[in-house]
């Protein structure tokens, strides 16, 4: 027994496995204050738009030996940028505008990708991540993209609100709503860049979304929504490091997929408690609607 246990510990001894789980829950609680807000305002194909949109500043990091994390800012800020412009001089629809860069962003990073001579390797960490990679000079800015997000959906919380409600609403209350949307795609930004290295560019989408589903399930409530789809985002990432330690997949996938899972088994026991306790239920979540 003593001996399994020990064995169980084993990878919370080593100091990249320690690297990596600091890094992934700090990336965690960014996801879950971000990611209820990207469910509340179905920003979904936002996020994986920019998820995609960023790869060529980290292609090109990646080559020229810059930080990736710096290149994969610029390229997601650009993006965002030319979303906003395709709309305003282009007149086409949010969704079109995101398409029409998604497609562009995407096959410029693979062009970048494929000049580079380490192909393979340079495309395998951009697109799935290496969570066990992650420095300590990584953890520092992962803690203060952390704190920012956190800090700035504290303060924008009332415009963030009213704009999910009406933008007629923020508007009469004098909560400029464009800017209430400006900050909420920077917000995105944040969380799909600093995620980028614990899931990689094709599986962020999943550690922003499957926390905040699952915490979905069990209030209405956004504060205590975000608080618990932290807490599903940190449980993701350490089942899903110990499940790649064990059983030797890929770290980043199976960060994802335990993320994914978690909201299953989420809805699944939600599910069952609202069979044996509809009233209950009901007393508990009066209004579908999300609550301030």
């Amino acid at each position: 027994m003593t001996s399994s246990f020990s064995a169980l510990l084993t990878p919370f001894t080593l100091e990249f496995f320690q690297r990596g789980l600091l890094g992934g829950a700090l990336v965690a609680v960014l996801c879950g204050v971000v990611g209820t807000w990207v469910v509340v305002r179905g920003m979904a194909f936002l996020g994986e738009a920019l998820a995609h949109g960023m790869l060529p500043g980290v292609a090109l990091a990646t080559v020229l030996g810059a930080p990736v994390l710096v290149g994969g800012a610029l390229s997601a800020v650009a993006m965002s940028i030319g979303i906003g412009a395709l709309q305003r001089r282009a007149r086409l629809s949010y969704d079109t505008s995101i398409g029409l860069l998604f497609v562009a962003m995407l096959a410029l990073g693979v062009i970048i990708i494929s000049h580079s001579g380490s192909f393979a390797t340079d495309a395998t960490a951009i697109l799935f991540g290496d969570i066990l990679a992650i420095t300590r000079a990584d953890l520092l800015l992962l803690a203060a993209a952390a704190a920012l997000g956190v800090i700035a959906a504290t303060l924008c919380h009332r415009p963030f609100v009213a704009l999910a409600l009406d933008t007629r609403i923020a508007t009469v209350l004098g909560l400029r709503p464009r800017w209430a949307q400006a900050a909420l795609v920077g917000l995105v930004t944040l969380a799909v860049v600093a995620s980028y290295q614990a899931v990689g560019s094709l599986l962020v989408v999943g550690l922003l979304l499957a926390p905040a589903v699952a915490a979905a399930q069990w209030t209405s409530r956004l504060p205590t929504r975000m608080v618990l789809a932290s807490a599903f985002g940190v449980a993701a990432v350490l089942v899903g490091l110990l499940a790649s330690w064990y059983a030797a997949t890929a770290a980043g996938a199976s960060v994802a997929a335990a993320a994914i899972a978690l909201a299953g088994l989420s809805w699944a026991v939600r599910a069952a408690v609202r069979t044996r306790h509809p009233f209950a239920d009901r007393a508990a979540h009066p209004d579908p609607a999300p609550a301030s």
